[in-house]
């Protein structure tokens, strides 16, 4: 078993199905089981791109005044061979192997940064070095062995890159519309269909995008099914983005590498034609530009209350505009930001725009909700230059908004984005994997990351299904460590106050969370609703410090 399951009043095992409002236990588990948890997510060390040049790439060259007119032809032995893995964000890897006489060398790294380091080794010696650069971006490492008794020196380079890319804001703009042929061929993707979007090179992203944040909206639904959305060119993962039911419009954020080609698939799971629509945030590339910052979710926005804006409903085609930058732990200087955005009360069926502070109302929108119901979507947002952004009710009639901050980029953060996957992490309707399902004012402890140190949140995307009742889920990481966390007798840590993802009877709903990790790498899952409910949760990357 992989995670801790705990429900309300007793522990969840198989023969329990329910649980009634209580103190929480969980089922007694110990480290070993959740080694497996974890294992995706710590496969970042370990196992990262690699990067090679072999030793008769050296280039060798005589030193000034060696002795008895010799040159560097006459040892042509002389080399040194370069390995190199990407396997954080900012570190490398380097193992070099040295052939040359069996006399000491000098030996010097330099790492591309402005910084070296200096040994001595034999011929056939071989070293390894960790290097943890404190930008990322791309590098020429350079070995350089010295054989100063001969007066003959060789010197070879490897490209480098690093694994972590960082974000730069893009103001929200549709690069994809098969409504209307945007990006695309004009009409509807077909059931178990796919269409492609170009990211790199179009409406001013870098043609080295690494990966891109887009809002995509499934509409025009007349079947269920889900989307999946990845990079040009791969392979489709079994993982979902969003799933949708017969006449629904579900958006949800996305946060996908871009393929070598540029381009990012969208596959329609359903049997059905819809249309598909995506809206670019902001993208990451291996250079300096705005790292990620986790921070636990903290609510700046709430109109049923008059917080961060006047009491009331925001009126039909109203806006406001509210500072984050500077205020409640989020540093000024901020250039983006990352939010849980919920709908509540809507009178009518509408969207939902969020833009830079003061800025135009874009004509890309983050939700969608109909009269009455109350749905929320995750959404990074360029902020204005004093910190604001600003929030657009585009139905004809009045809402209640809520918004919860949950990260921030600035250029001042080390948190740089890596993938990781997408692997599925959780599914509670495998009976086989699981113990059941997650029950109701219950949680489930899941261990994804062993080592923290360095891994600073994690990109997942949840969705839960097959509900009974309304409910909203909580996303947290655990104050606990394992041993406390499947100890019966241990404090439980407190029920979180703020939502990540809105149900109805019966709806399947998805949304991305970015989430710290805490001390222990452990999140829990909350059931905040009064009946059980499936829950599944695929992993899409991390954003990482060193």
């Amino acid at each position: 078993m992989t995670a801790a399951f705990v429900a309300a009043g007793l522990g969840f095992v198989p023969s329990t199905a329910t649980a009634t409002e209580g103190p929480t236990t969980p089922v007694a588990q110990t480290p070993a089981d959740a080694t497996k948890a974890a294992s995706a997510v710590q496969a970042g060390k370990g196992s990262g791109e690699k990067f090679h040049s072999p030793a008769d790439r050296s280039v060798r060259t005589t030193l000034p005044g060696a002795a008895g007119n010799k040159t560097a032809d006459d040892h042509p032995g002389l080399a040194a061979e370069i390995s190199g893995e990407s396997y954080s964000a900012h570190r490398l890897g380097l193992t070099a192997k040295i052939t040359g006489p069996d006399a000491p060398l000098d030996v010097v790294v330099d790492w591309g940064d402005g910084t070296t380091e200096k040994r001595t080794a034999k011929g056939g010696e071989e070293f390894y070095r960790d290097h943890v650069y404190a930008e990322v971006g791309e590098y020429v490492v350079k070995v350089t062995v010295t054989d100063a008794a001969n007066g003959v020196q060789a010197t070879n380079r490897m490209a480098y890159a690093t694994s972590g890319s960082e974000f730069t804001p893009h103001a929200p703009t549709r690069l994809l519309d098969t409504r209307d042929g945007t990006g695309t061929t004009q009409g509807k993707v077909a059931g178990r269909g796919t269409t492609r979007v170009r990211v790199a090179g179009n409406s001013a992203i870098p043609a080295k995008v690494t990966a891109v944040v887009l809002n995509v909206t499934v509409t025009s639904t007349t079947a269920d099914g889900h989307v999946t959305v990845y990079a040009g060119g791969g392979s489709r993962p079994d993982t979902s983005n969003l799933n949708y039911t017969t006449g629904q419009s579900v958006p949800n954020l996305v946060i996908v590498p871009v393929g070598e080609d540029g381009y990012v698939e969208l596959f329609n799971g359903g049997w059905s034609p819809v249309d598909l629509v995506a809206d670019v945030t902001g993208y990451f590339t291996r250079s300096a530009a705005s790292g990620y910052t986790s921070m636990t979710p903290t609510r700046f926005v709430d109109t049923r209350e008059g917080l961060g804006a006047a009491k009331g409903r925001l009126a039909g085609r109203g806006s406001f505009t509210t500072r984050i930058g500077g205020l409640n732990g989020v540093p000024a200087g901020i250039t983006a930001v990352a939010l849980n955005v919920t709908v509540t009360n809507p009178q009518e069926a509408g969207h939902l725009s969020v833009f830079p502070g003061g800025g135009q109302i874009p004509t890309a929108s983050n939700l969608n909700f109909t009269a009455g119901q109350t749905v929320a979507n995750s959404v990074i947002v360029p902020v204005s230059s004093d910190g604001r952004i600003s929030v657009f009710n585009g139905a004809w009639a009045g809402t209640d908004v809520i918004v919860d901050v949950v990260g921030h980029y600035s250029k001042d953060s080390r948190g740089a984005f890596r993938t990781t996957g997408p692997w599925r992490a959780i599914d509670t309707r495998d009976t086989e994997a699981w113990p059941g399902r997650l029950a109701a004012r219950g949680y489930l402890s899941q261990w994804f990351v062993h080592d923290p140190e360095g891994v600073s949140a994690l990109v997942m995307n949840t969705t839960v299904t097959n509900t009974a009742d309304s409910g909203f889920l909580s996303v947290a990481a655990s104050p606990l460590s394992w041993a406390d966390t499947t100890d019966p007798a241990a404090v439980k840590p407190p029920r979180p106050g703020s939502s990540t993802l809105n149900w109805t009877k019966g709806a399947t709903v998805p949304n991305l969370v970015q989430t710290g990790i805490g001390e222990y790498g452990i999140i829990n899952f909350w059931n905040q609703g009064w009946k059980d409910a499936d829950l599944i949760v695929d992993v899409f990357g991390k954003y990482e410090t060193n």
